[in-house]
């Protein structure tokens, strides 16, 4: 019997370690390549700061339970899968509120008023939440899946994009804290019933209004599927489930052209989206990941290869997921790719990728060779001993503010039969935390971060943001059949940090797209305003630095997507959350809360 070196370091984890699997999993060529990675990556701290993560979220006042599918059982694959979460400032009042997506029950016959909804909580700035979801207009019962975040009308307020099990929403922010429906008037509405999941705004095309990227996941009939159980693809472990993603067929992406005039055009074919053919897409994300200036897209895909589109400056995109080493994992296997988180782990100035997969495998790390490759990195960074999870909202998070990005990763398993039989594994799993050592690799901390880590659910989405204002990064996770979570970071603001939110004038106004590059000392750091991400969420559209013991930032540069001009601030204080705009400089420095 041959075994796969993925299959063999599932097998050994417990029996070797973690850092023989580690060496282990390094092929030979790569040996050599192990000293040069630290000679090039600044030494950080060896030892994290002394953070925890409680979860707050049923005293700020989350009290609506999220529904799923079946608690005990699931029948088809629409009851697995969740959704997503977001973190946004509807109102621009300078504090984050929660928008939670929802689902509902298969043949289920609501009581009036009783039927879940999709909910919005409005910040009230001391700790606490207000369910705003009837005045704003905007709950809705169904399977809503995913949600990104931008401006697409740059009339200065954010509006919201949902996806589902049905028929997609476009809601307008109309400035007064309600919004309007305008799906159809937008021209994305479809009389067909689709599977959206993630979904990303970019301006592919540099004109200063925001595009629209949709990942769809399955062509799902329920009628067609299999009971549970039966066929090929409807077994786990040997025990019966339910059907699905393979054995079904899979979904095709989606780009729409913004028309500047509060409506769209479907550009996929035109712009090359349908090439790859249809996949198993579960989340889409946009950055710059060749540092030419253009935005790409990165789509984490279930059971089948995954997809990097390079924008070829001229309207399309080609997929270059296999030859860039993104496609599959360091063995040619395809992977249930999952949640995505992006950033620059090493300080080097080219993003990196982190992918959630499903259990008895390793999430992916693929450091960024700065060639229009990527390394995949997983073995050299640590990650060789968790396979039991199933991974799904992730990123790249600097929860303890010493300027290094470190990992959250939400986990829960998609079959809770898995409870009544003998597997090492349940359908509630703890979250993982991995502490970036400054030197490539990450440290498995997740034992040490408190009750909100610890803790057991099954969960899908996840979204990071400050929602206190006191200059951590906190999580809110949305919770299959449960309340969902708000873990509010106690001890992560003992280091210095700062805090960027960008507003465009010739780029869009979201700035999504702009990137910043924040310098303390020998120390550079970089991000970028970003839609989409962890696993069909979206996090806060403001940018967080963590500073570390630096008392001032030496030099702050922010590049503008549209026009590619790059403003310089010099000098800057700590601790503060900056509001720059396009030409006009800081307009705005806030304090960070008591």
């Amino acid at each position: 019997m041959r075994f796969s070196r993925r299959q063999l370091l599932r097998n050994s984890a417990v029996l070797l370690g973690s850092g023989l699997v580690d060496f282990l999993r390094t092929p030979i060529w790569r040996w050599r390549t192990l000293p040069e990675l630290r000679t090039k990556v600044a030494a950080g701290p060896q030892d994290p700061s002394p953070v925890t993560f409680v979860d707050v979220g049923r005293e700020a006042g989350l009290n609506t339970r999220n529904v799923w599918g079946g608690v005990h059982h699931k029948n088809y694959i629409i009851e697995a899968k969740g959704s997503g979460i977001a973190f946004f400032d509807y109102d621009q009042d300078g504090w984050i509120d929660i928008y939670l997506t929802n689902g509902t029950r298969l043949g289920e016959k609501w009581a009036p008023g009783q039927a879940p909804t999709t909910h919005l909580y409005k910040n009230n700035r001391d700790g606490t939440f207000t369910d705003v979801t009837e005045k704003a207009g905007i709950g809705r019962t169904g399977w809503q899946t995913g949600v990104c975040i931008g401006d697409y009308d740059n009339d200065g307020w954010d509006d919201l994009f949902l996806t589902f099990w049905g028929h997609n929403i476009l809601f307008r922010n109309n400035g007064d804290g309600t919004f309007t429906d305008v799906t159809r008037k937008a021209g994305l509405w479809k009389d067909q019933v689709r599977w959206g999941s993630g979904c990303t705004w970019l301006d592919y095309d540099r004109d200063g209004f925001l595009d629209l990227f949709v990942a769809n996941y399955i062509v799902l009939d329920v009628s067609k599927v299999p009971p549970a159980g039966h066929g090929s693809h409807c077994q786990w472990e040997g025990i019966p489930v339910m059907c699905g993603p393979r054995g079904l067929p899979p979904g095709s992406n989606l780009l729409y052209h913004n028309d500047a005039d509060g409506s769209f055009t479907d550009v996929t074919e035109k712009a090359g989206i349908l090439k790859p053919g249809p996949r198993y897409s579960i989340t889409a994300v946009s950055y710059d990941f060749d540092n030419d200036g253009w935005p790409d897209i990165y789509v984490a895909v279930d059971s089948m290869p995954s997809i990097l589109f390079r924008n070829r400056h001229n309207g399309t995109f080609e997929d270059v997921g296999i030859l860039a080493g993104v496609a599959y994992n360091d063995d040619g296997e395809e992977q249930a790719g999952m949640g995505v988180g992006v950033g620059d782990y090493d300080c080097d100035g080219w993003f990196d990728i982190f992918k959630t997969n499903f259990s008895n495998d390793t999430c992916d790390l693929y450091r960024n060779n700065g060639d229009g490759t990527f390394r995949d990195a997983t073995a050299m960074a640590g990650f060789g001993g968790n396979t039991k999870y199933v991974g799904w909202g992730a990123g790249f998070v600097d929860y303890d503010n010493d300027g290094w990005l470190d990992i959250i990763q939400i986990n829960g398993h998609v079959y809770p039969e898995i409870d009544q039989h003998q597997l090492g594994q349940t359908f509630k799993e703890t979250r993982l935390v991995y502490h970036n050592l400054g030197t490539g690799r990450f440290k498995d901390v997740s034992a040490e971060m408190g009750p909100g880590i610890t803790q057991r659910f099954s969960s899908r989405g996840c979204a990071f943001g400050d929602y206190d204002n006191d200059g951590d990064v906190d999580v809110v996770v949305n919770n299959m059949n449960d309340y969902p979570s708000l873990l509010r970071n106690d001890g992560g603001n003992k280091k210095n940090w700062i805090k960027i939110k960008l507003v465009g004038t010739k780029c869009n106004r979201t700035a999504i797209g702009a990137r910043v590059r924040v310098v303390t000392g020998k120390h550079s750091q970089t991000d970028e305003v970003h839609s989409g991400t962890s696993v069909m969420s979206q996090s806060d559209l403001r940018l967080h630095f963590g500073l570390g013991d630096a008392e001032n930032i030496d030099r702050l540069e922010v590049k503008w997507p549209t026009t590619q001009e790059v403003e310089t601030f010099t000098n800057l204080e700590v601790n503060r959350i900056l509001t720059i705009k396009e030409g006009s400089g800081i307009i705005h420095r806030m304090k960070a809360s008591a």
